[in-house]
């Protein structure tokens, strides 16, 4: 199992992550935009807005044996953070079970943003908020079903 943490932000993550990039001697090895989120993998009803399809959807910072991960906020996933939200831990797993019991654990009597599944990046992934406040990204990077 592994655990990184992710920010978020309201619309500065390339700038960040350039920065933390050149502070830290770390190298970007992801970089995706919400431009490239296919339609299929939005929620229900929803979609990014044209002056967000530029923002960050996923970023990955490697720095030594850690990687930062972070993301812009869009509209079509909730509202820019507030101060103090900018923060989710996520955690990688070695298996879909463990991902399933890892998520229902953790979210138990919270709230979830989004409901494990298979994702167009390749993980089995879910996201959400335990009852403390605190959200959590579940995931794990093997082969999908069927």
């Amino acid at each position: 199992m592994t655990l990184s943490t992710y920010l978020f932000f309201a619309g500065e993550c390339a700038a960040a992550f350039d920065l933390y990039a050149e502070a830290l001697g770390g190298t970007v090895v992801d970089r995706s935009t919400y431009a490239e989120l296919p339609s299929t993998e939005m929620p229900e009803g929803a979609s990014v807005p044209a002056d967000e399809a530029d923002l960050i959807m996923h970023m990955t910072l490697q720095v030594g044996d850690h990687q930062l991960m972070g993301s812009d906020v869009s509209a079509a996933f909730g509202s820019a953070p507030e101060v103090g939200s900018h923060v989710a831990l996520s955690v990688g797993v070695a298996s879909r079970e463990e991902a399933e019991r890892v998520f229902a654990a953790l979210l138990e009597g919270g709230t979830v943003q989004y409901p494990l599944a298979d994702t167009f990046w390749g993980a089995y992934f879910g996201q959400g908020t335990d009852r403390f406040g605190v959200r959590w990204m579940v995931s794990f990077d093997g082969p999908r079903e069927g």
